[in-house]
């Protein structure tokens, strides 16, 4: 990371790594991110506590990407220039839902940040009887010192890497199970202990298949992560790399999930819900195999957290410093405020991840609800004339309301689910009733004018 951030020549180059990224680096820098820790410890959290609905569940985040490929593309045309999500939602649809989507985006991208903190944590402790606070202390220091240096490229070449070793290593520990136990003896042990993780009508697992994938497209339609990506991808490249990132990460929720099942069978007592993966496959494949699960979660938070780190810090540097604060900053005023963002959310992420709370799913999943608010304000603002800031305004706070009434009341698993339903029904009432007409060619002659 270090070493690519040589590369960094000016602001675009160490925000959108020079606007020029390859299909190569664009489909590793996507699938990389979207390989979070998440995937690898909370799959087979899914698959151990609602079985095989749930492990089939998590694979869904791939609509998100698939989903997103030609917003990318459009994104790339409307706004040739552009920075972040937040330049969208601003001249699209104002400074009031403006600031309502800021709350929300950085809410949920500090909430991620802290879940993949935790998770470096836990797994070290776990494998290797680090103690949680040191494990995850160093995962933290590590990827904000060559975010820090590197900005972008760094973050991108290192995805890719990263992206290279996941594969590698999911299909090493899964290959290395099966070895171990064969599908019968699992399906065996799972009718006789826990015959509904078989059920296809297990009502939770359905609800929760439903809840994630809206979870998923809301994560990636609204954050900053994926908009970085669009505008530093060479023109024509966002489209393909979405699509290609979306369908190799198919499989791998998959394969992690399965690594639960075979818990029962194997013996394996497992103390967390969201250890699952990674003490089945230490106590599989022994210590070689602790080792390589370890590697292959490293890779997969650091992909993330850079990434986190990155868009964030665009985020608060081009809408909330330059936009708000300091609006004639010079272009080294804007790289030293980064590295001064980037520094302080690493901290803020380690003090927040020094107390353990609760599960990963629980903690990720209470910002589902916001982000699932987002889908239809986003994707109605990209392509219908008529959605007006009113009408985005009102689907993200009674979307966001709904869905927290829902996670607080009832279940985690549906929260993102009554978000998105009532986001899309407010969306497209106020939209359907609108008198607005928004004139595309506002947005580039917007960020010109911003530059």
């Amino acid at each position: 990371g270090v070493y690519l951030g040589r590369k960094v020549k000016n602001l675009d180059g160490y925000m959108l790594a020079g606007r020029n990224v390859g299909l190569a680096l664009g489909t590793g820098t996507a699938m990389a991110t979207w390989v979070t820790s998440n995937t690898t410890m909370l799959a087979p959290q899914f698959a151990f506590e609602l079985g095989i609905w749930g492990m089939l569940a998590y694979s869904t985040g791939a609509l998100g990407l698939l989903l997103f490929a030609p917003i990318a593309g459009r994104i790339r045309n409307l706004m040739p220039n552009g920075y972040t999500s937040g330049d969208f939602i601003y001249h699209r649809f104002g400074r009031v839902t403006w600031g309502v989507f800021m709350l929300v985006s950085l809410f949920y991208g500090l909430t991620w940040l802290i879940s993949m903190g935790m998770a470096g944590g836990i797994v070290l402790q776990a494998l290797s009887g680090i103690d949680y606070r040191m494990g995850m202390t160093v995962i933290l220091f590590v990827c904000v010192v060559y975010t820090l240096v590197g900005g972008l490229y760094a973050v991108i070449g290192t995805d890719f890497i990263q992206s290279v070793v996941i594969l590698i290593g999911v299909a090493v520990v899964g290959i290395g199970i099966l070895q171990s136990v064969e599908f019968s003896e699992i399906y065996t042990s799972l009718e006789k202990r826990r015959p509904v993780l078989l059920s296809a009508l297990f009502p939770a697992a359905l609800i929760a298949l439903f809840n994630n994938l809206l979870f998923g497209i809301g994560e990636i339609f609204h954050s900053n992560v994926w908009w970085s990506r669009a505008f530093a991808m060479g023109r024509g490249v966002g489209l393909k790399a979405y699509l290609l990132a979306g369908l190799c990460w198919i499989p791998i929720p998959i394969a992690a999930g399965f690594v639960a099942l075979a818990s029962d069978s194997l013996g394996v007592n497992v103390s967390s819900p969201d250890m699952v993966g990674p003490m089945v496959a230490a106590e599989v494949l022994g210590t070689v195999g602790a080792a390589l699960v370890f590697v292959v979660i490293f890779c997969s938070l650091a992909s993330s957290i850079d990434s986190l780190l990155a868009a964030l810090s665009d985020l608060i540097l081009e809408d909330v410093y330059r936009r708000t604060l300091n609006p004639k900053a010079t272009e080294r005023q804007m790289r030293q405020a980064s590295k001064v963002i980037i520094v302080s959310l690493g901290l803020i992420a380690w003090l927040l991840c020094l107390p353990r709370i609760s599960t990963l799913a629980k903690v990720l999943f209470f910002a589902g609800p916001l982000v699932a608010s987002t889908i239809w304000p986003i994707a109605c603002g990209l392509y219908w004339r008529k959605t007006s800031g009113s009408a985005a305004t009102w689907a993200i706070l009674l979307g966001s309301s709904a869905g927290l009434i829902t996670y607080f009341q009832f279940a985690w698993y549906a929260a993102s689910l009554t978000a998105a339903a009532v986001s899309m029904l407010v969306t497209l009432v106020l939209t359907y009733h609108s008198k607005s007409y928004f004139n595309w060619e506002d947005l580039s002659r917007a960020e010109v004018c911003h530059d």
